[in-house]
């Protein structure tokens, strides 16, 4: 069960990076309305999937 909600948190961490990622460059889908946001969901996207990746290492 660990590795399951694991994997669901780097599933999750990268479709927020990817979605945040291209409103950033793209502004698609939202319209890049704040571009601070976008750079922050980014950041916070790329420490989720650290965070999943050592935790995947170590339930392993």
């Amino acid at each position: 069960m660990q590795k399951v909600l694991t994997i669901f948190g780097m599933v999750v961490s990268g479709l927020i990076t990817l979605v945040f990622g291209l409103d950033a460059a793209l502004q698609i889908p939202f319209g890049r309305p704040s571009w601070l946001m976008d750079i922050g969901m980014v950041v916070a996207g790329v420490l989720l999937l650290v965070a999943s990746v050592l935790t995947y290492r170590e339930i392993k």
